[in-house]
């Protein structure tokens, strides 16, 4: 149940990727946060995208999790994006309301590197 961090090394991409598990529930709560802390407060990050491809399961405190780094984020100029919702995070947003208040991208392959489409 790890939870990876990509920083690209390109410096005209300051987004970085934070990459998670199958079950994104309370159990991950203080690994989550540890994990996005430190991008937060890096200067050179201005964009903090949450890939969730892989995540087939998320409870109430995922979703809380999400709000309070969106609100962390944006205090400091940050923008969250959630990358490749499946169509269970996708109703889990909308149902709670929350589909509005992030950036949402689905990707979408042209050639062999994924572009991303806003939704």
């Amino acid at each position: 149940m790890d939870i990876n961090v990509h920083i690209p090394s390109d410096a005209t991409r300051r987004a970085a990727r934070i990459a998670m598990p199958q079950r994104f529930d309370f159990t991950i709560q203080q690994k989550f946060i540890k994990t996005y802390t430190p991008l937060l407060y890096d200067t050179t990050i201005g964009e903090i995208e949450i890939e969730l491809s892989a995540v087939d399961f998320l409870d109430s405190s995922a979703l809380d999790m999400l709000i309070q780094l969106k609100e962390h984020a944006t205090a400091i100029n940050k923008s969250v994006s959630l990358l490749n919702t499946s169509i269970l995070i996708s109703r889990a947003l909308e149902i709670t309301d929350l589909s509005d208040m992030f950036n949402i991208k689905q990707a979408v392959h042209l050639n062999s590197e994924p572009e991303y489409a806003t939704a």
